[in-house]
């Protein structure tokens, strides 16, 4: 039996290290509270989704690689990146490199939303970075929409994530983030959008 070690336990799902293969598994667990005729059928779809997902984005950025989509076992298994998580280790780099890391962040989401995929819960904790390289993982809750709204959203969380977990500097992180994410005709409107999002968010309590 292959050894593995936990990585991450969510409220849908287990990821662990297949230490074996030298990969990581995401196996959707079932929910006795569900149905189970229903939560069979939610799992299946939710792994079938979030494969396909991880394949598109993977043509625009660096995710890590699907190996494979097991709908019976609601397993997904993927090439497993050693790097440095950024939720643990950006703040620990000079300021400078912060703001590099982020402008390239910027863009990885600016390349995502060009292709209409929206990543659903962006945070340093699931970006891994490796020779330079930021990987975007766990698109569990990543959908497809063409919607302004759905992007500004999106780059909302992120700016909301940055707020919380790296306070120092995260104004002039997301500025950063902002400035790497204007790569496409549209990215003036989603930002247009981003700022009643936020004034949504402000006047709501």
């Amino acid at each position: 039996m292959a050894k593995q070690k936990i990585l991450a336990q969510a409220a849908e799902a287990v990821i662990y290290l297949d230490e074996k293969n030298n990969e990581v598994v995401k196996d959707r667990i079932k929910k006795s509270y569900r149905i189970s005729v229903l939560d069979e059928k939610i799992r299946k779809l939710r792994t079938r989704g979030e494969g396909k997902l991880l394949e598109k984005a993977a043509k625009v950025i660096a995710v890590p690689k699907v190996k494979k989509v097991d709908e019976k076992s609601k397993k997904i298994h993927m090439e497993f990146i050693d790097g440095l998580k950024l939720s643990q280790g950006l703040d620990d780099f000079s300021l400078d490199v912060q703001k590099k890391i982020c402008r390239n962040i910027g863009e990885s989401v600016g390349k995502l939303h060009s292709h209409d995929i929206i990543h659903g819960d962006l945070t340093t904790s699931n970006m891994i970075l490796k020779d330079e390289k930021i990987y975007f993982i766990d698109f569990g809750l990543g959908f497809v929409s063409s919607k302004n709204e759905d992007k500004a959203v999106d780059l909302h969380v992120f700016k909301q994530a940055l707020e919380a977990r790296h306070f120092k500097h995260w104004k002039e992180l997301f500025e950063e983030v902002k400035e790497g994410y204007d790569i496409n005709k549209e990215t003036g409107k989603v930002l247009e959008q981003l700022k009643k999002v936020e004034k949504r968010g402000r006047y709501k309590h």
